[in-house]
């Protein structure tokens, strides 16, 4: 896709993003039913991410929670108007934060917020942005023009956007000015910086970026998630108090303390966990593919 490819999703971006709230929600979340109906790959990729993971779940459950799962997919898509392109007021009306630390806290200790791959996790995350400083990682999509501008929309409130691949020099550099980063590192980017540890019972490549960045920066980890709330009422931002212990002396301690935290949210909604991503892509030496 190029540059003139894009006119068309952000003219229908920008008309989403001035219809009411509701109504869009309400229209993305049919038509990622409608979308579930129909056989794709995406829709294989969340049916095997929820075997695996869900293994004492029936076949039914499994179609239940899949499809539940479109719904959302296809809704936060939809929504990205109104995050994209809607005033800072518009995100703060459908986002309320609830926090176990001080925010304003001028003698805060460096500090990474660590991010998890919720449907609301944009949301929320420019949803901090619109009154307290804060960096954001974010990864490279491989279309160029597309990746552009959802790096300038994101940051629009003043978030500094780093992309991923960048030096850790810079990063350690920004939390030791006071400025916290926001990182989510519970996808599978491939082996490299990663370890292989338990994500529900099955060996996920996981990476280890947080707990690197926490050591070199003197930083505490502080977890937050963002959830989408029940009848189109919006999201909640929680941000939980910074993890004890964390970072420890082993990596592998720590990325597997990360999926357990990460589990025990996905437990409150699973349905609103990214399953459309190849979580297991990589396997263990000698272990088959399974998408």
């Amino acid at each position: 896709m190029d540059k003139l490819g894009l006119f068309p999703i952000i003219a229908l971006l920008r008309v989403l993003s001035v219809l009411p709230y509701s109504f869009v929600a309400r229209f993305g979340s049919a038509l990622g039913t409608t979308l579930y109906r129909l056989p794709s790959r995406r829709k294989h990729i969340v049916l095997v991410n929820l075997r695996l993971c869900f293994p004492t779940k029936s076949a039914l459950e499994h179609e239940q929670l899949g499809r539940a799962h479109f719904q959302h997919v296809v809704r936060s898509y939809l929504e990205r108007g109104i995050q994209w392109f809607g005033s800072a007021k518009s995100i703060d009306r459908i986002v309320q934060i609830e926090s176990e630390i001080d925010l304003d806290d001028k003698n805060a200790p460096p500090t990474i917020f660590m991010g998890f791959h919720f449907v609301g996790i944009e949301v929320g995350c420019m949803r901090y942005s619109t009154h307290l400083p804060v960096a954001s990682l974010y990864t490279r999509m491989s279309n160029a023009p597309m990746c552009d501008l959802a790096r300038r929309q994101r940051g629009r409130f003043g978030a500094e956007m780093i992309e991923r691949a960048t030096s850790a020099r810079k990063i350690v550099g920004l939390l030791r000015s006071g400025k916290p980063v926001m990182l989510a590192a519970d996808m599978d980017q491939g082996v490299d910086n990663s370890v292989f540890v338990p994500f529900f019972g099955v060996e996920a490549c996981t990476l280890t970026s947080i707990s690197r960045l926490a050591k070199l920066g003197r930083a505490r980890v502080v977890p937050f998630v963002t959830e989408v709330l029940p009848d189109f009422r919006g999201y909640k931002l929680t941000i939980f108090k910074p993890l004890s212990d964390y970072p420890s002396s082993s990596e592998t301690v720590d990325a597997r303390r990360m999926n357990e935290f990460l589990e025990t949210q996905i437990l409150r909604f699973p349905e609103q966990y990214y399953w459309v991503h190849r979580r297991f892509k990589h396997r263990p030496v000698g272990m088959a593919g399974v998408y």
